[in-house]
Order: structure tokens, then sequence, then C-alpha cells
């Protein structure tokens, strides 16, 4: 079974401190919501961010969409294989069931977080999405991998396939990928720092490739 904690994710309601700004307040009244229900976007609320601590990188739930979307879709998490997490930047872990379908469309996807975010489940009956408030490490802790591999630019560089390879041949191995633009891990996440390729890559891409090459040697 591989674990995937996509983490440290730029997920989140639009903070206190800036509810007011007329970029958020007007956001919010066009989609018949209030301020402190909107998920934060950096595509519309630019301008509030730039009034946030670390504002360059938040507001990026993008980034969660892409890549759940690849991770829950591919053939690994179809057959049973693969669990996937969401660590957020405010320390809040989402639990995601195999079944779960995330909206191709990304308003729906924001709809989808901002009901998730009230209600610590959707749908609340099936809790296909369940949220708690839980620090990373207490997270990695509770799945009990016998290896934790952190995806890093400055790791080890490893060909995706031998990482594939060394990630089949263990019981429970964890990866952990970070879901933010720009810059490094806020904390520092015990594992081996493996780099996939000699130049930054997108967190999607680092999903895909780790999935697609554990595939090989796993299924």
């Amino acid at each position: 079974m591989l674990h995937l904690v996509i983490a440290e994710a730029e997920l989140e309601l639009a903070p206190k401190s800036i509810q007011n700004h007329p970029a958020i307040v007007n956001y919010a009244k066009r989609r018949g919501k209030r301020p402190d229900e909107i998920i934060l976007d950096a595509t519309y609320h630019h301008s509030a961010l730039k009034k946030l601590e670390n504002g360059e990188r938040r507001g990026r739930p993008d980034i969660v969409h892409v890549c759940l979307l690849n991770a829950l879709e591919s053939i690994a998490n179809k057959e049973g294989l693969l669990r996937v997490y969401v660590h957020t930047r405010n320390d809040e872990v989402i639990y995601i069931k195999p079944e779960t379908r995330i909206p191709r469309n990304y308003n729906r996807f924001i709809g989808l977080m901002e009901s998730l975010f009230k209600n610590r489940a959707v749908p609340e009956n099936l809790e296909l999405l369940r949220m708690e408030e839980k620090p990373l490490g207490e997270l990695i802790e509770e799945i009990g991998p016998d290896e934790v591999f952190v995806m890093h630019e400055e790791g080890k560089l490893t060909k995706p396939m031998e990482f594939g390879k060394t990630l089949s041949e263990l019981k429970n191995p964890l990866v952990v990928v970070g879901a933010f633009p720009h810059g490094d891990f806020r904390s520092e996440i015990p594992g081996k720092k493996i780099s996939l390729y000699k130049e930054p890559l997108m967190a999607w891409t680092v999903v895909t490739e780790t999935i697609v090459n554990f595939e090989q040697w796993g299924l």
C-alpha cells in the first residue's frame, strides 16, 4: 500500500485579518457566501494576499485540485493500492476514501472544499472526505509507514523508475509531496529526501511520476 500525503497545502478559508478586504467581500457577495466561508484563491484575492504573511505562496487550492485528480484517477488507486491524504498549512488533515471522485470542474471543487471546511465531512452521511485538526507528524505516526520519502528539489537524484521499484519493495511506504507554489517546507519532515529530476517539478507532476512508476512494479 502506497500512502501519499499532499503536504502543507495552501488550502484555507479567507483568514479573519483580510475578511473585510474589498477583494474578499466582493467575491463572497458574488457567490452568495459570507467572507469567512470562502476558500482563499490567489486568482481572485491577489490584492488581499499582499496583506498576509507569506502571501506570495498562499491561496493555491488549484495545486491540490490537480494533484487529487491525478492521484484518485490512477490505476493504483482503482486497484486499492493507494491512500491519499491532504495536509494543510493550518495543520488540518483531509482523509480521502479511495472511491471518492473529485469534480473535474475547478469551481465545483472549490464549492466542495468550502463545504468540507464548514461541515468537516462531505457528504456528511458517507464521509468520502473527512477533515480533522492534526499536524503532519501526527498523521505520519498514525499511518505507521516502514519508510518515509520527502520529495524535494535538493533531495537525492533518483530515476523515477528506480524510485517506483523502491516503493514497491516496501510494505507501507509514505511519500510526502509539498503542495505550495515555491519555497520550502515550513517545518522539518523526517524522511529520505528524493528528487526525481535535475530541475524543480510541479507538485502534480511529482504525484503522477511517483504513482505511475510505483505501478510499473507494484501491480
